[in-house]
């Protein structure tokens, strides 16, 4: 025990030395937390949009106010002709292109369906579902409200839908992405910061000379290992903690859940993230190695952790792929307290998964690192 606190000892001196380092760790996440939180938005409204009306009725009218209304689209431009609508598409002036066609009103006044085309520019996928989804409702409740109102002229009792589906979204009814996105966000700046900078701890006393001075100490494998990852799990708390901070008074971050639970649980993938990152400071030979190896965690970790796109989309081998990433568990350990409240009887999947990884990455790292100089 001696042994290992005058390690850690050394550690915090050397961590308060490098200042620079430091206050990256703790301000940058912190930066990152507010870019992300506020450029990342998967609810794309405000598309702007070029209309041809060819009808000038008030049907059309109607139609287009409707669009408006919905906040997803924009109508910046008018054109003239179908050629415009086509240049300011392709010029990336407008993301759609609304063309309403000259018999729309005549076409409606005669019980006949009135086509109208809606150009979308599919280049940005994301953009375009959502203005395709928004138009295809806006078609379908136009198109009711008119047919109640010929039923209505017709037998002069109002009409009620056959079906009438009730949908209540839970835990985030609002659809706010900001609620999605920063615990998913913060979890990513942990496993970012966490295995990059205890993945050059190793192979930085190599390039700086120390190891020598390790190597003749009486210090055992298990004790250096726990030596460079004790330190880096304040820093971690600290990250986690500024980072809530930030979630709450600036994106009303709603907590749920039992805070306890989640600084509990977040010990787990904070360990977890430091014992990878120790591995690969066992296998790199410089510093740039270990940093490279470090982005090849890191860029799995973004896209098949959940934190993006969802897991329930991709094929079966990357699924389980993902199921190898702790940032996967964490992710849904920290919107499972924050966002539904839910407590240690629905995750312990993920808490056993968290641990069986870093005992394994931490036992492996143990038996890997040899205290020789190679």
């Amino acid at each position: 025990m001696r042994r290992l606190r005058a390690l850690l000892i050394k550690e915090f001196i050397q961590m308060k030395r490098d200042r620079l380092t430091f206050a990256m760790m703790v301000v940058l996440p912190i930066i990152q937390l507010l870019v992300f939180g506020f450029a990342i938005n998967t609810d794309v409204k405000h598309l702007p949009t070029i209309v041809l009306d060819q009808s000038l009725h008030q049907e059309s009218r109607d139609l287009l106010a409707s669009f408006e209304a919905s906040g997803y689209f924009d109508i910046r431009y008018t054109a003239k002709n179908i050629d415009e609508v086509n240049s300011s598409v392709e010029q990336g002036k407008s993301k759609v292109g609304i063309i309403i066609p000259p018999d729309l009103s005549e076409n409606l006044h005669h019980g006949r369906s009135a086509s109208i085309q809606v150009i979308v520019d599919a280049s940005d996928s994301l953009a375009a579902s959502s203005a395709i989804s928004t138009a295809q409702i806006i078609g379908q409740l136009k198109s009711q409200e008119i047919l109640f109102q010929r039923l209505r002229s017709t037998t002069g009792k109002e009409v009620a839908l056959p079906y009438d589906i009730r949908i209540r979204p839970w835990y985030n009814p609002d659809f706010v992405s900001a609620f999605y996105m920063v615990p998913g966000i913060l979890g990513t700046i942990l496993t970012m910061t966490m295995i990059m900078i205890t993945s050059m701890a190793i192979v930085r006393e190599r390039e700086r000379g120390t190891m020598e001075q390790l190597i003749v100490t009486p210090m055992k494998s298990h004790e250096l290992m726990l030596g460079k990852i004790i330190p880096y799990i304040f820093v971690g708390y600290v990250q986690m903690t500024l980072a809530l901070m930030v979630g709450i008074l600036v994106f009303d971050l709603p907590i749920r859940g039992n805070i306890g639970l989640l600084y509990i649980l977040t010990s787990l993938f904070i360990i977890a993230s430091l014992s990878l990152g120790v591995l690969i400071s066992t296998i790199a030979k410089t510093q740039m190695q270990a940093m490279q190896m470090s982005f090849f965690v890191f860029l799995p970790s973004i896209l098949l952790s959940g934190f993006m796109f969802p897991r329930e989309a991709m094929p079966d081998f990357f699924y389980a792929l993902g199921n190898l990433i702790p940032l996967t568990f964490y992710l849904q350990i920290m919107r499972g307290i924050i966002l539904k409240g839910i407590g240690l009887n629905f995750l312990w999947t993920q808490v056993f998964a968290l641990t069986t990884f870093l005992i394994a990455a931490l036992t492996i790292s143990i038996i890997k690192f040899q205290k020789k100089l190679v």
